[in-house]
């Protein structure tokens, strides 16, 4: 059998989850992976609500669809990053409290344990996210910026997280990082040093998503050869880059998505420069048999069109791996 490719809901949260599942049903799904925003998954009735998680797995079978992880990537941007107002934006009141940094960061981290915690009475084994970093603003390493300052960075992401991974193994449950800028992994380099700032725990691993690292020139399906183990999740997920006008680079220029000066942009599924059939191929080399998890972003586009015509896509390319060599009938 092929791999079940699900909708992540992030992009949908202006939607009740009671209207969002008959549509992506309509779209050609067959299932979602829930965002733990808008009304799609909410941590804390999970824990405080005996019958919150029946209710919402009702309104999914109810439409014929599967959950295989759900997703609390805000507020888990908040456990390691310097706060400032952005942040406000993206976390409920009750976790910015009176936006005291450091106790945001704690109160983010509670709500990751809590977040394992919730997705183990759902009855899913994963929880994709990010992970926020000390050290993003130091990317260009100017001021000259030493190796030991990257380095505390890693130990502080160690520090925050590794009592996280604990408390997940405690629920039997992983965590997929999306290596994606603005975390403390944001290509293979970063990940490999991210594995071990937490001691190759075994609860920590990827949600891998190629969009992220094509545009910057990483080699996004030798990343899939590298961790393949650890691969927990998959995003199905398009980019170009190399278009614009010239304009503004692969830094942005402080330009907005959907701006035609901009050097790389998303785009809906099949449309980009993502050749998903090698991910497909590395994948299937990999053993990993997951969800295809579509994060539909595409400024220009309708986004039922593009998400439309984005599960119809991933299903034409997905196949599954061949269990005998094709050769074989040759031999006597």
């Amino acid at each position: 059998m092929t791999r079940p490719v699900t909708l992540f809901t992030g992009q949908w949260a202006d939607l009740p989850l009671k209207e969002l599942a008959p549509l992506a049903r309509k779209m050609g799904y067959d299932g979602v992976e829930l965002a733990c925003w808008g009304d799609h998954f909410e941590v804390r009735k999970a824990l405080e609500d005996e019958g919150y998680t029946d209710g919402v797995w009702e309104v999914l079978e109810a439409n014929d669809l599967q959950c295989f992880a759900i997703s609390n990537h805000l507020v888990g941007q908040a456990v390691c990053d310097p706060i400032d107002e952005r942040h406000r934006a993206i976390l409920p009141d009750y976790l910015w409290g009176d936006g005291d940094p450091e106790g945001v960061r704690q109160r983010a981290a509670q709500e990751m344990i809590d977040t394992a915690r919730a997705a183990a009475k759902f009855g899913v084994g994963v929880v994709n996210g990010f992970t926020g970093s000390s050290i993003w603003h130091s990317l260009y390493a100017f001021p000259p910026t030493s190796q030991d300052y990257w380095d505390r960075g890693f130990v502080d992401f160690g520090a925050r997280w590794t009592p996280i991974m604990d408390a997940f193994e405690e629920q039997g449950v992983n965590f997929g990082l999306e290596v994606h800028p603005t975390e403390i992994a944001f290509d293979i380099a970063s990940s490999e040093r991210a594995l071990e700032a937490v001691g190759h725990h075994r609860r920590f691993g990827f949600n891998y998503d190629p969009s992220h690292l094509g545009y910057q020139g990483v080699d996004y399906v030798k990343f899939i050869r590298a961790f393949g183990d650890r691969i927990y999740h998959a995003h199905m997920k398009d980019v170009w880059w190399g278009r614009g006008d010239g304009t503004a680079g692969v830094f942005g220029g402080h330009t907005s998505f959907g701006d035609a000066r901009r050097y790389w942009d998303f785009r809906s599924v099949g449309r980009g420069d993502i050749d998903f059939e090698e991910v497909i191929v590395a994948l299937n080399d990999v053993g990993y048999g997951g969800p295809l998890s579509i994060e539909w972003e595409d400024s220009r586009m309708d986004r039922v069109h593009g998400a439309t015509e984005s599960a119809a896509f991933v299903k034409s390319l997905d196949f599954a791996p061949s269990d005998i060599a094709f050769d074989e009938a040759f031999e006597e």
